[in-house]
C-alpha cells in the first residue's frame, strides 16, 4: 500500500501485550536478574545498631526488611513485636557489622525499652549471636558504604576474562558501560579501537576478578585476535601498569559469590555429541570433543567435512554449558539435526555416521539433567539480545520448547534473525521491562503506520485481484496473503456494505456517531470487509464494551463462518473478544440481518442494501419499546453468557467464597475458556454494560468505607499535607505539581489506618490501585514493608504500574523518616 510508512513510535509494553494477546514471561524464571538485584542486605542479617536514646550504647538489631539503601530493623529482643520496629538510611546510621563494638571498644547495652526482658545480657548475646549472619562490613564501612555491589562495576573497573578459543588463558578487560549488569568489556590496551568489544553478563562463569588467573595457574596474556596489534614489550608494560593500579579499579571479590559453579566433567576426545553453536544459535549440529583442556574444560568443534575448508567453528565447553547434547537427542525430541557440510545427503543417520568417522558418542551420563519446570511458555515474550548483534535487545516471542531450551523469534532487528536456540538460565534473555528500567534502547517491532485517511478496497477488472484492502484506524495493516485474493463475481468477493443512516439505531449504538460512519464499505475480501464494518460500529456505541460483548462469538451460530478478535476501549480500559464472521459472500446480507436484531436496531440499519427514502421495516414509525418486542433477545439471558455458558470476552470473574470482587485484568486473551458472567443487568436495560460499570461500584463501596472508617474513629482525623481536604483528593494537575515535590506528613504513617492509606493513594495518580489496597487491608505498617518484588508478585502488578506505585512508597519512607523515624 503506497499510503502506508514505517513510523518510529514510542514503545509500550503493556500497549503491546494488550494488541498481541500476549503474555509476559514470569520475572522469576530469569535468576541471574534476581541475584542482581540484591543489595548485599538480607532480611535476618544482624548489625550493631547505636541506641536512639543514648548514642554513645549500641545494641544487636535484625534486618527486618530493605528498601533501597533503607533498612527497617527491629532490636533484638522484642521477638515478634514489630511496634519498635525502625528505619534508618545506611548513608547516614550509624550501623556497624557484628564484632565491631568489641574492637572498637564501644559499649552494647541493652534499649530501655526491653531491659526487663533480658535479665543476661552476655548469655542473651551469645544465644541471638550463635550462627548469625553478620551484614557484610564493605557495605556498612568505606567508600562501598550503602551502594548496591552491582553498582561497584563502574566503567574503568577491570576485570579478567577467560579466552573462549583457550580457557587456560585469560586477558583484562576494561568496563565500559554496566546495564543492569550487563557489561560491555574492551580489552586493556585497546582503549581506542571497539572493534572487539564484547557483552557479557557479569555472572558469566568465564568472567572473573583481578588476579583469578594467578590465583588458579592460568597463563594471562592477551588473545591471539589482538595479539598480533602490539609488540610482546608493550604487553607486558601494560601488564604492569595494571597490577600497579589493581587497588584503584579492582571490584569486591564477594561480587561473584553468587556465579555458577563449574564442575568435573567426564569428556574425552573424539566424543560425538549434538550441539549449537554460541556465536550462531539457530541450528543443531552433529560436533566432536576437539580437545580436553582440563577436568573442567573442554573443546567442541562443529562437524565440517568439506576438504576445502579452511576455518573451523570451535569454542570452549564446562560441564554445564548451555547448547550441548547427547547423540540422538534431536531425533527424540522431533526436531531438526543439520548434516554437517560435505555430508553426503540429506537424510542424516547418526548409526552410519559414527561408523563412517570411527567414533563413539559422549554417553547420557556426561550430560547435565534437563528440566521442563521454569516458568517458560509458548508465545511469552520477553527481551533477548541478537546474537548476531549483541549491542541489539529485541523483543522476543517463545515459539517452542524442548526441555531447558527456548527458541525464540526476535522482532525489530536490524537484520532478519533466524528462530534462535537458548537455554532458559541464558544470561543473554531477560524479562518484560528490563531495558526500560536499566535506561538502555528496546528495539521496538517494526510497525507499519497507515495513513488517517482511509483506504477502501477497490477491484482491478483487468487484474480481477484486490489490490488495496479496506483499513480502519484501530486495525493493523498487514500484508494479504495468497488466500486473500478476490475475484469478479466470485464468492469471495464482499459486496458493498452500506450504513443506512436514516433506520433505527437501537439502545447500544449513539445515533450521532452512526451519522458520521461512512456511507458504504467495501467491496473485497468478506472477512476484512465485516472485520472492519463491526469496528466501526463497535467505536460508534454509547459503551464500546457492550456492544463487543453482544456480538462475541456465538458457537451455535448457523453459519459458523470465521473467528476474529476485535477490541473495544471504555474508560480507559481494554476488552477484546473473538467475534464470528462469514467468509463467502452468499451469506453476508444474513450475516448482517442478523448482527443487526443482536444489537436490537433496525435489521437494515447495515447491509448490502442501500436505504433510499423509506425502510422496508417501516422502523421510523416503531418506538423503542416495540423494537425490543421485535427484535430484542430474551429478557431473562445473562449479559456476557452465549448459549453454552462460553464466553470469550475479557472481562473480570467474580471467585466464590470472596467477599470482594478482585481487581479486573484486561491483557490476557483465552480463547474459548468457560466463564462467570460478572453483569447481571437484563440485555434490554440501557445500564447494562457488565464489567466497564464495575469501578463506579467500588468508587461508591470505597467511599462508603471510608466514610465509616472516620464516623467510628473518635481520635484526631488525620490529613496529609498535599490535601487541604481529605474528603476531595487534588486535582490531577495539584498532584502533578505536588509528586515532585518533597512530601511532607502531619501523622506518622506506622498509625495509618486502611483507610488512610486509601485515601493517600487516592491522591496520587496511581487511584486506581487503592481498590488493591482496601481489598488487602494494607495498613500503613504494612505499606512501609512493601518493595518492588513484593509488589510485583503479592499485587499481580505489571512492572511498569509497580515501579509507579514504589515511587509514592518510597516517597512516604522517605518522609516518614526524616519526620518520625527518630
Amino acid at each position: 500500500d503506497g499510503g502506508s510508512s514505517v513510523e518510529e513510535v514510542e514503545f509500550n509494553w503493556d500497549e503491546y501485550l494488550e494488541d498481541t494477546g500476549a503474555t509476559a514471561a514470569p520475572h522469576g524464571s530469569f535468576k541471574h536478574v534476581d541475584t542482581s538485584l540484591q543489595n548485599g542486605f538480607a532480611p535476618g542479617m544482624k548489625l550493631e545498631v547505636a541506641v536512639k536514646s543514648d548514642q554513645n550504647t549500641y545494641w544487636v538489631a535484625t534486618i527486618i526488611t530493605t528498601c533501597g539503601q533503607l533498612l527497617l530493623l527491629r532490636y533484638d529482643g522484642y521477638g515478634e513485636d514489630r511496634k519498635a520496629d525502625f528505619w534508618c538510611d545506611i548513608m547516614t546510621a550509624d550501623l556497624h557489622p557484628i564484632g565491631w563494638c568489641e574492637q572498637n571498644k564501644k559499649i552494647l547495652k541493652v534499649p530501655e525499652g526491653i531491659k526487663d526482658k533480658i535479665p543476661d545480657q552476655e548469655e542473651f548475646l551469645q544465644r541471638v549471636l550463635k550462627g548469625a549472619c553478620s551484614a557484610p562490613a564493605n557495605l556498612l564501612e568505606g567508600l562501598h558504604r550503602g551502594k548496591n555491589p552491582l553498582d561497584l562495576i563502574a566503567p574503568g573497573s577491570r576485570l579478567e576474562l577467560q579466552n573462549i578459543r583457550d580457557s587456560l588463558e585469560a586477558w583484562i578487560v576494561n568496563v565500559v558501560e554496566n546495564v543492569g549488569g550487563r557489561l560491555k568489556l574492551r580489552y586493556e590496551g585497546l582503549e581506542d579501537s571497539d572493534k572487539f568489544d564484547q557483552w557479557m553478563f557479569y555472572l558469566d562463569p568465564f568472567l572473573h576478578q583481578v588476579g583469578w588467573a594467578d590465583q588458579h595457574g592460568y597463563s594471562l596474556q592477551p588473545p591471539l585476535a589482538i595479539r598480533s596489534l602490539k609488540s610482546e614489550a608493550d604487553w607486558q608494560e601494560i601488564l604492569k601498569k595494571v597490577k600497579e593500579e589493581e587497588e584503584e579499579s579492582s571490584v569486591p571479590t564477594d561480587l561473584f559469590k553468587d556465579k555458577p559453579v563449574i564442575g568435573v566433567h567426564s569428556f574425552s576426545e573424539g566424543m560425538k555429541l549434538e550441539a549449537v553453536d554460541p556465536m550462531a544459535p539457530f541450528v543443531i549440529s552433529p560436533a566432536t570433543v576437539f580437545k580436553v583442556y582440563n577436568e573442567k574444560y573442554f573443546m567442541i568443534e562443529i562437524d565440517d567435512l568439506r576438504p576445502e575448508r579452511t576455518t573451523s567453528q570451535t569454542y570452549i565447553c564446562h560441564v554445564n554449558s548451555a547448547g550441548i547434547f547427547p547423540v540422538q537427542w534431536s531425533l527424540k525430541n522431533g526436531l531438526h539435526l543439520s548434516p554437517p557440510p560435505g555430508y553426503p545427503g540429506q537424510d542424516f543417520d547418526w548409526a552410519d555416521y559414527l561408523k563412517q568417522c570411527g567414533a563413539e558418542a559422549a554417553p547420557q551420563s556426561c550430560f547435565p539433567l534437563l528440566t521442563s519446570d521454569h516458568g517458560f511458555k509458548e508465545n511469552m515474550k520477553l527481551e533477548a539480545v541478537n546474537p548476531v548483534d549483541p549491542e541489539e535487545v529485541c523483543i522476543a516471542t517463545v515459539t517452542k520448547l524442548k526441555d531447558s531450551y527456548l527458541w525464540l523469534q526476535l522482532e525489530g532487528s536490524k537484520k532478519p534473525v533466524p528462530e534462535c536456540i537458548v537455554s532458559v538460565e541464558s544470561m543473554n534473555i531477560f524479562p518484560v521491562g528490563w531495558c526500560e528500567t536499566n535506561g538502555y534502547q528496546l528495539r521496538p517491532p517494526r510497525k507499519a503506520i497507515v495513513n488517517k485517511q482511509k483506504k477502501i478496497a477497490v477491484v482491478q477488472p483487468e487484474k480481477q485481484i484486490l489490490s488495496s484492502r479496506t483499513v480502519h484506524d484501530g486495525l493493523k495493516n498487514q500484508e494479504l496473503n495468497s488466500s486473500d485474493s478476490v475475484v469478479i463475481n466470485g464468492k469471495y468477493c464482499c459486496p458493498k456494505i452500506y450504513f443506512n443512516h436514516r433506520c433505527f439505531s437501537g439502545p447500544y449504538l449513539n445515533k450521532g456517531r452512526i451519522a458520521e460512519l461512512p456511507q458504504s464499505v467495501g467491496p473485497g475480501n468478506c472477512v476484512l470487509v465485516l472485520k472492519e464494518v463491526l469496528t466501526l460500529l463497535i467505536n460508534a456505541a454509547y459503551k464500546p464494551s457492550r456492544v463487543l460483548r453482544e456480538l462475541q462469538l456465538d458457537e451455535e451460530a448457523a453459519w459458523h463462518g470465521h473467528g476474529e478478535t476485535l477490541k473495544a476501549k471504555y474508560k480507559g480500559k481494554s476488552y477484546r473478544a473473538t467475534v464470528e464472521v462469514v467468509r463467502t459472500a452468499d451469506r453476508v446480507a444474513d450475516f448482517c440481518r442478523k448482527t443487526c436484531i443482536k444489537l436490537e436496531c433496525c435489521p437494515n440499519l447495515f447491509g448490502p442494501q442501500m436505504v433510499l427514502d423509506k425502510c422496508s421495516e417501516n422502523c421510523s414509525v416503531l418506538t423503542k419499546t416495540k423494537y425490543t418486542h421485535y427484535y430484542g433477545k430474551r429478557k431473562n439471558k445473562r449479559i456476557g453468557r452465549p448459549p453454552g455458558g462460553h464466553s470469550n470476552l475479557e472481562v473480570a470473574m467474580k471467585k466464590p467464597n470472596k467477599r470482594r470482587k478482585r481487581r479486573k485484568h484486561f491483557f490476557v486473551h483465552k480463547k474459548k475458556r468457560a466463564s462467570t458472567s460478572v453483569d447481571n443487568t437484563p440485555a434490554g436495560s440501557p445500564q447494562g454494560s457488565g464489567g466497564e460499570d464495575e469501578d463506579d461500584q467500588d468508587e461508591s463501596e470505597l467511599s462508603h468505607s471510608l466514610a465509616q472508617d472516620r464516623d467510628k474513629r473518635k481520635r484526631k482525623l488525620r490529613t496529609f499535607s498535599f490535601s487541604d481536604d481529605e474528603n476531595k483528593p487534588p486535582s490531577p494537575k495539584d498532584i502533578k505539581l505536588e509528586v515532585a515535590e518533597k512530601l511532607q506528613l502531619d501523622s506518622n504513617p506506622l498509625e495509618w489506618s486502611v483507610a488512610d492509606v486509601v485515601r493517600f493513594l487516592k491522591s496520587t495518580d496511581c487511584a486506581p490501585l487503592a481498590r488493591i489496597f482496601l481489598d488487602q487491608e494494607i495498613d500503613g505498617q504494612a505499606l512501609l514493608l512493601l518493595t518492588l518484588p513484593t509488589v510485583q508478585e503479592c499485587m499481580d502488578l505489571k512492572l511498569g504500574p509497580a515501579i509507579k506505585l514504589c515511587h509514592h512508597i518510597e516517597r512516604v519512607k522517605l518522609a516518614f523518616y526524616q519526620q518520625f523515624a527518630n
